[in-house]
């Protein structure tokens, strides 16, 4: 069975008396599976060994009644008082050395085996009652990894974690102390259990360690969610699907890591921001984190949270304006979502979500939000249909690192430089251009790309700069920017003169560089000024034709800019953050050398994207504005002219064969 919308529900916040008119409202709003239980530890088992899973079949049953299956979350989000009391270890302790107490979500060590063994239980109990249920349909396991820790875990219990993951690294303390430069400061190690988590220290820590703690901790979170899975998988019915949903560019674990062992991935998609942050997020930081998320598993995916009213928790985010909820669900599903689950069915009335508001308000009552989203989903379902399970392609591909991303959250050398800033930077310059993108990360296939960018290739390696390379040589369009090549994998200092192992590729050096802190540096393209920001790479071409020049400081003149001819592509280097302007004229240099095409004009504010159905396209128009907007289409479009209310959209079919 395919499902199209759904809802979040929680049933155990409500008198049962209630459940069945949750459930006739839902089917009448066109709702088809619900998800829930994934923060009801209690309730399922208020003491250790006890479990009460009797409101959970009624409240499955009632829903199925009404043609709504359901998908469980596993709930160790949140561990019981009970638990905490009993086993006070199992709460995280942060760098200062504090332990964090019961009294929120994720109070947890996801190392400590106390807490896993609970886990075990609980889980494997759920999976004996629920694995064959016929109407659950699927599992969530725990929710919103990595994204409830202020701060990761630093007990004893992470601590013999790490050592474990250093020793399984290096294998040797000698070769740890090498690849950490444990020479500075005398921070040298004789033996694997003299090494702590880094805590607070009086200044600085080595950011050799540092990397490697990010990387094992992202591990431990994957770990954490993997052996959830491998219960689930032993116990239930192999049609029940197993997901988790992410957090778009949260970074404490990596995606890519943690989709290898689902089935699918899902992403919690907050438009009106997750607190206070009126009026809501730009729209292409929306459209790059659903693309992400698509990418970190190579296919589409479920939104397990689609918002549906005003978020907040102490404060509140704007309500959103007539048309703006249908406006995110179907930028949601042109991008890559096949089910989209609203967050949440009513608004609780209590807790500290209470002001995070659902469908329903707090009276339960349908009113607006109610309407507004029936008619989004019964406009919206023909075209999931034809659509649901057939990822489109991209011509460009941006590569994303978690690693490289660490490395620069460790040393961003400029307060202002971030590793997803200058991913942003490029992808806004797509999205503007409506270009489609996809994400992949270094493992990736890069031969699907026309055009192939990769922002702050900071830490390098032999088998990537390899991989590049052939790239480039069969064909590729790549572009590197500034910082590229600096570090090796384990955070040292590279000692070749920059960009390293790709300097023939891109046919420059860098001889010195320049960091702009409160400055920005004017820069000079076919005699008209743009601005780099951030940094500046000081180029020194060898074969690389130069595009861009300083324009200022003391190395006016010096190339910034340049594009370099390497056996059947094309490589450039970008060696300072470009300002809007730059990088349109960069981006629309880069899209007519790889043949990159768009999917055509539009005004500010109004997005395009298309998605791939079994007989043909479908042209997702999205106007972001407050105004009326008039959009014309290429003769490829069924329409050639789409009229659009605020926060309107429309669907457009292909007049004749498919886009490739």
């Amino acid at each position: 069975m395919s499902f199209y919308f759904g809802v979040d529900y929680y049933p155990e916040h409500w008198p049962q008396e209630r459940w069945e008119t949750d459930a006739v409202l839902m089917e009448q709003l066109g709702i088809q599976v619900v998800r829930m239980g994934e923060f009801s530890w209690t309730k399922m088992e208020p003491k250790e060994g006890e479990f009460h899973f009797e409101w959970l079949d009624q409240a499955i049953n009632t829903l199925a009644a009404h043609g709504i299956q359901t998908v469980l979350g596993t709930p160790t989000a949140a561990p019981p008082a009970w638990m905490v009391r009993q086993d006070p270890d199992i709460l995280p302790v942060d760098s200062h050395g504090l332990r964090r107490e019961f009294g929120g979500r994720h109070h947890d060590c996801q190392s400590n085996h106390h807490y896993r063994q609970h886990i075990r239980r609980l889980v494997t109990a759920m999976a004996a009652r629920f694995g064959h249920h016929p109407h659950v349909v699927g599992w969530q396991v725990d929710n919103e990894l990595g994204n409830s820790h202020g701060d990761f875990c630093y007990c004893p219990h992470c601590e013999a974690a790490f050592r474990r993951w250093l020793q399984q690294k290096y294998g040797s303390i000698e070769e740890l102390n090498r690849a950490w430069g444990t020479a500075f400061w005398s921070q040298e190690y004789s033996d694997f259990h003299q090494i702590i988590s880094p805590k607070v220290t009086p200044n600085g820590h080595n950011p050799s360690q540092m990397l490697d703690w990010k990387r094992f901790c992202s591990d431990l979170v994957a770990d954490f969610m993997r052996f959830q899975v491998h219960i689930l998988r032993q116990y239930c019915d192999p049609r029940q699907f197993i997901t988790h949903n992410c957090m778009g560019f949260a970074d404490k674990v990596s995606y890519f890591e943690l989709g290898k062992d689902l089935d699918f991935l899902s992403h919690d998609q907050y438009p009106g921001g997750y607190f206070a942050q009126p009026p809501h997020q730009p729209n292409q930081r929306l459209a790059a984190e659903l693309d992400f998320i698509r990418g970190c598993k190579g296919k589409n995916f479920w939104i397990m949270e689609q918002q549906a009213g005003i978020t907040g928790w102490e404060c509140m985010g704007r309500n959103p304006a007539p048309g703006q909820l249908g406006l995110w669900t179907a930028q949601s599903v042109a991008h890559g979502a096949d089910t989209v689950v609203y967050f949440r069915w009513r608004s609780c009335l209590f807790g500290t979500e209470q002001y995070w508001h659902g469908i329903l308000p707090h009276s339960g009552k349908p009113g607006r939000t109610y309407q507004e989203l029936k008619e989004v989903i019964a406009a919206l379902r023909p075209y999931m249909e034809e659509t649901q399970g057939i990822t489109t392609p991209a011509q460009v591909g941006i590569v994303y690192s978690y690693d490289q991303n660490y490395a620069m959250q460790i040393q961003p050398h400029n307060p202002k430089l971030t590793y997803l800033g200058q991913v942003m930077k490029y992808y806004t310059a797509l999205y503007q251009a409506n270009v489609p993108v996809d994400f992949l990360n270094d493992q990736g296939d890069f031969s699907k790309y026309k055009l192939l960018i990769a922002p702050l290739q900071y830490l390098a390696n032999p088998e990537l700069e390899e991989k590049y390379r052939n790239y480039v040589a069969q064909g590729g369009h790549l572009v590197l920017t500034m910082r590229t090549g600096v570090k090796d994998d384990t955070n040292l200092c590279h000692p070749h003169t920059l960009p390293g192992g790709l300097s023939d590729v891109l046919g420059i050096e860098v001889p010195e560089y320049d960091c702009l802190w409160e400055t920005s540096l004017p820069v000079q393209w076919d005699g008209e000024l743009f601005s780099g920001e951030q940094w500046c790479d000081l180029l020194a071409p060898s074969t690389a034709k130069t595009l861009a020049v300083a324009a200022g400081e003391w190395y006016a003149g010096t190339p910034v800019i340049t594009c370099n001819r390497f056996g059947q592509g094309q490589a450039w280097y970008v060696g300072s953050e470009p300002d809007e302007e730059l990088m349109n004229k960069l981006m629309s240099e880069l899209l007519r050398a790889a043949d990159v095409s768009s999917l055509g004009e539009a005004p500010e504010g109004v997005e395009l994207a298309c998605r791939k159905g079994r007989e043909r396209n479908y042209l997702f128009v999205l106007n972001h504005t407050e105004t009326p907007q008039t959009v014309a289409l290429g003769r490829e479009w069924e329409s050639r002219e789409v009229s659009l209310p605020p926060y309107g959209f429309a669907v457009v079919g292909s007049a004749g064969e498919e886009l490739e």
